[in-house]
């Protein structure tokens, strides 16, 4: 777990033998290792945050012998592209992840949902995977690993959607409760985490949680692989240590000329310039699944949220009316004050929508569209108006 300068940290690509890590937690009970998750304060990667020892403890204390493993690597918020470069490196360690996962929790089976985009992948992971259960059977584990690829339905990343994609079914959100841990796909009992989540998994096992939890800060431990795009002289992938502020991130990725970053992509938080420096990247500030977009002067904040606002119009599912007629009605709202057929106080009445929205719409899709939203109008409101 060595750091490689300011704040970069080389974790998640580390090189390592599989085999022994996956001995060393062939030796634990369900019990060390659910706590060994705990003591390391990993939350999830995907950018809801929930603990995944917490998550694993839940799903093991279930009764049913039947349970799954859900890998959700249906990478599709934009600005995001790190779980497509982790499979492609390191997919041993998301399938070690899970089948450490597996013996936490009581599970023989695991499932990779996969981003139907990313169907250029599969001849190499299953390569992999075929090699990783010949490994794994002489170790003495009793799980078994598959994959199922996604459409390029954006709203399947949300995991009870997921969930009804695998089961052959539309993918749309299910009613909460009851939650995955009790009965998720094929409702049985399911512990759903990132790409991410699972390789962490497998370095904690590999280096001990006391090491992991000294990165970051107290309410986000650890490191996070980062996807940096727009107005940037270093676009790419880059795992930084949780807890630095915007500030510190925009003097080391910036074109000198960073008027905003768009943290965790469509569905995050437009962080403008006077709110770099109070602003810390992490759970106690803004959380991201990975997706890092900087913008400079040169960009037209209307464009940002119009290219947003019609992203999630396309993507809703229509099943629930805050999210399908919200969508819609924030779309046709920004572009009506743009174009001066309706007053610049008519964004206060769009903003009312979007908080209505995150509490009434059924899953993360519409309860997150007023995120930027909020944001940018708050901060850019001017470049929506003239």
């Amino acid at each position: 777990m060595e750091k490689t300068g300011l704040n970069k940290v080389d974790l998640i690509f580390e090189e390592i033998d599989p085999k022994e890590v996956l001995i060393k937690a062939s030796k634990m009970t369900s019990d060390e290792i659910i706590q060994n998750m705990l003591d390391s304060g990993l939350k999830g990667r995907g950018g809801a945050g929930f603990p995944t020892g917490l998550k694993w403890k839940y799903t093991a204390a279930e009764k049913e012998p039947e349970k799954y493993i859900v890998c959700n690597a249906d990478e599709g918020e934009p600005g995001t592209f790190k779980d497509r470069e982790i499979l492609d490196r390191v997919a041993y360690k998301v399938y070690g992840g899970m089948a450490i996962a597996g013996k936490a929790i009581g599970a023989k089976n695991g499932i990779v949902y996969l981003r139907g985009e990313y169907r250029f992948l599969l001849p190499k992971l299953m390569t992999e995977l075929e090699s990783f259960h010949k490994m794994i059977s002489e170790i003495g584990f009793d799980f078994k690993i598959r994959y199922c690829l996604g459409s390029g339905a954006y709203i399947c990343g949300e995991e009870s959607a997921l969930f009804e994609s695998v089961e052959g079914f539309r993918g749309e959100p299910r009613n909460k409760p009851p939650y995955p841990t009790t009965s998720g796909v094929y409702n049985k009992p399911t512990s759903i985490n990132n790409v991410e989540t699972l390789v962490t998994a497998t370095m904690i096992i590999k280096h001990g949680p006391a090491s992991y939890s000294q990165l970051g800060t107290k309410d986000s431990r650890g490191s996070k692989v980062f996807s940096i795009s727009g107005d940037t002289p270093t676009p790419g992938i880059f795992e930084l240590e949780l807890g630095m502020s915007v500030q510190e991130f925009v003097n080391e990725f910036g074109d000198g000329d960073t008027k905003a970053v768009q943290v965790g992509g469509a569905s995050g938080f437009c962080v403008p310039r006077k709110k770099f420096q109070d602003t810390i990247i992490g759970f106690e500030g803004v959380p991201t699944g990975g997706s890092m977009k900087l913008f400079n002067s040169s960009r037209s904040m209307y464009n940002v949220l119009h290219n947003y606002l019609d992203f999630f119009a396309e993507e809703s599912c229509g099943q629930c009316t805050p999210c399908r007629v919200g969508c819609q009605q924030l779309l046709k709202g920004v572009e009506k004050v743009k174009k001066g057929e309706a007053k610049s106080i008519y964004l206060n009445e769009l903003v009312k929508l979007a908080d209505t929205m995150k509490i009434a719409s059924k899953c993360g899709l519409g309860q997150s569209v007023g995120n930027a939203f909020k944001t940018i109008v708050e901060n850019f409101r001017e470049e929506i108006i003239y």
